[in-house]
């Protein structure tokens, strides 16, 4: 049924029938149990909460130990973590919504604390990010200098990739979202801030797009085009991040997703605070749209009113929202009756237990219905 608010009229995505708009964004949260690094029961009650969102992204999550840079957060390369993830898809389903696994691999945002056998991070190239990280103990450190990666060594990181596709599917998700965003492994790759190669993996721009092609095309021989996406943050200046020049290496990188026709590209503009030059944003999202025909979500900073005017224009197909769904369990109805929203407590993002993940009330006060 078609609906006069853009935000909720439903959605072909891939071979996906979505519901609505609002989706929400990939929101690390931390609360994973601990050994282990495995979803439980506190996680299948966040994620039931939101299920009313068109499609959820889960907060972005391990593909390997290696791949590892913050505590608490989870992975999907143990039997117990696949087994963790069923409750929580498990619990979104029967809620009637829909969810997406966001693979991770942190590459030179890590320590040699979170790698097995202490080793150093690993990276497109050996230039540490500046900045500093939070470790098991609760402790931070400057980021390490990474290891550069061997280009013999890609392809055994792919097939990592995707054996966690694999993982994904068994835990029940419906579809995966490649991180390739805000200074992790692929973002390394693709842009020249990180990316100091003189190998087939650098320098130009189809040469630092050829590992996180690799990726999605490994994505897609597990899941098919239809259920695969990855997001990307162009702009971005967490975790140290710049390129000397982003819209020919997106417009590129664009197209090529476009070549294997995967079912959506999430673009994300100014978040964590960046100054993002506006009217290049513009330029890139104008990029993803041309070059790309999939679904395009865009991401950063939207209120109701303005992810409905990006909808209606045509600018993009779907938003997703980050902080304003971390403290409205119910955004979807806040959103479609103008409801005031719950502020978020940014003290409570990356602690344990339940205050600031599971107690943000409902319009009504109590648990969040499943249909929107």
């Amino acid at each position: 049924m078609s609906s006069s608010d853009p935000l909720f009229n439903p959605l072909t995505v891939g071979d996906l029938e979505v519901r609505n708009r609002v989706w929400m964004a990939p929101l690390t949260r931390c609360r994973s149990l601990l050994p282990g690094h495995v979803p439980w029961q506190l996680n299948a009650a966040y994620y039931r909460e939101r299920a009313t969102g068109g499609l959820l992204f889960s907060e972005a999550t391990e593909i390997a130990q290696e791949g590892r840079g913050y505590p608490g957060v989870p992975g999907l390369f143990t039997d117990a973590q696949v087994a963790g993830w069923r409750k929580v898809t498990a619990a979104v389903h029967e809620s009637g919504g829909l969810i997406a696994c966001q693979l991770w691999h942190v590459g030179r945002a890590s320590h040699q604390a979170f790698q097995p056998g202490g080793k150093d991070p690993v990276a497109p190239s050996a230039i540490a990010a500046k900045g500093d990280v939070h470790l098991p103990d609760g402790s931070k450190a400057k980021y390490p200098t990474p290891r550069a990666l061997a280009a013999d060594e890609l392809p055994g990181i792919v097939a990592t990739y995707r054996t966690a596709a694999e993982n994904a599917k068994a835990a029940g998700f419906d579809a995966v979202e490649l991180h390739g965003a805000n200074g992790y492994l692929i973002d390394e790759f693709l842009r020249n801030g990180a990316n100091h190669r003189t190998d087939e993996y650098g320098g130009s721009v189809e040469n630092r797009c050829r590992f996180p092609l690799m990726v999605i095309d490994a994505l897609i021989d597990v899941w098919g085009k239809e259920r695969v996406g990855i997001r990307v943050s162009p702009l971005g200046s967490f975790n140290d991040m710049t390129d000397s020049d982003p819209l020919p290496l997106y417009s590129h990188f664009f197209g090529e997703l476009q070549k294997r026709g995967i079912a959506f590209l999430e673009i994300v503009g100014a978040i964590h605070g960046d100054d993002i030059d506006e009217d290049l944003m513009a330029k890139i999202d104008a990029a993803g749209r041309e070059q790309f025909n999939g679904t395009l979500i865009l991401n950063g900073g939207y209120t109701g009113d303005s992810a409905r005017e990006a909808i209606a224009s045509g600018k993009c197909d779907a938003i997703t929202f980050g902080t304003p769904f971390l403290a409205n369990p119910d955004l979807p109805r806040r959103l479609r009756e103008g409801a005031e929203l719950n502020e978020s407590n940014p003290n409570t993002w990356y602690t344990r237990g339940a205050e600031g993940y599971v107690d943000y009330p409902s319009l009504d006060g109590g648990p969040v219905p499943t249909s929107d």
